[in-house]
């Protein structure tokens, strides 16, 4: 059975920082390209950041040089470093692990910018 279990929300002042994690099982992970996308009320889900299996990486412009993704493939963890963050940050933060045609989501974590 695959999980994915995100960690690390919560609420961060602006110009803060949060690392959100997102635990697998149940797949190969080393082989999948993870992601994290985001949806905040009333928004569509976006695609925040990706990393594939060769460790190339990709980002949203509105994150670039504030976020970064890693992953550490002897956890089957992947992670995503957030900083300088922003009130239009606010949003519950979604991990996605895809291979091929198979597509799998975690649950989400709340990540809340606010003074």
């Amino acid at each position: 059975q695959v999980q994915l279990v995100e960690s690390g929300g919560g609420l961060v002042q602006p110009g803060g920082s949060l690392r959100l994690s997102c635990a697998a099982s149940g797949i190969i992970f080393r082989l999948y390209t993870m992601r994290w996308y985001r949806q905040a009320p009333g928004k569509q889900r976006e695609l925040v950041a990706g990393i594939t299996s060769g460790d190339s990486t990709n980002y949203a412009d509105s994150v670039k040089g504030r976020f970064t993704i890693s992953r550490d493939n002897a956890k089957n963890t992947v992670y995503l470093q957030m900083n300088s963050l922003k009130p239009e940050d606010t949003a519950v933060y979604y991990c996605n692990a895809q291979l091929s045609l198979i597509n799998k989501w975690g649950q989400g974590t709340q990540v809340t910018v606010s003074s």
